[in-house]
């Protein structure tokens, strides 16, 4: 893993410009790191989801005899019968199915749920930080503003 040589640099020496081009950089980073948290919560909602329905429906809630609905687009079905109730088919991502059992499809669902779970708590971590952060900066660069503005009003007045 590479490591990173940070340099830490105090806010209140830097210039209201500088201040104000970290603070857009951090507003970009909490933007995307909270649209990826977004993204992370609803992979992991429809992992969930197939989780349930494996669960739910095993092998004991079909048989081979009774009509289901298979789904030919989101808004398109047609009836079908189920072969092997007791098997199902997995996308396992990149566009690969693989057909297991009920159990191992279970087992499959859950792992991915729990990896998910951990990658969220992660970042939200990171996306905490990182609000924190730009809080800071924000504080840092209003006390800067007003100080330039009562500065700037105190020129005048002693040159008026």
């Amino acid at each position: 893993m590479a490591s990173r040589n940070q340099e830490t640099v105090s806010l209140d020496s830097l210039s209201a410009q500088q201040l104000t081009a970290v603070k857009k950089q951090l507003d970009e980073e909490v933007e995307h790191l909270s649209a990826s948290y977004q993204q992370l919560a609803v992979a992991q909602a429809k992992f969930k989801e197939c989780l349930r329905v494996v669960k739910t429906s095993g092998p004991t809630s079909f048989d081979d005899k009774k009509d289901i609905l298979v789904p030919l687009t989101n808004s398109l079905y047609v009836k079908g019968k189920l072969s092997q109730p007791d098997r199902v088919i997995v996308d396992v991502g990149t566009g690969f199915y693989v057909e297991k059992d009920t159990k191992s499809a279970a087992e499959f669902y859950d792992s991915k749920v729990n990896d998910l779970g951990a990658n969220i708590k992660e970042l939200e971590a990171i996306v905490q930080n990182k609000t924190n952060s730009l809080r800071v900066v924000e504080e840092v660069l209003r006390q800067k503003v007003l100080a330039q503005g009562a500065g700037g009003a105190q020129g005048q007045t002693q040159t008026a």
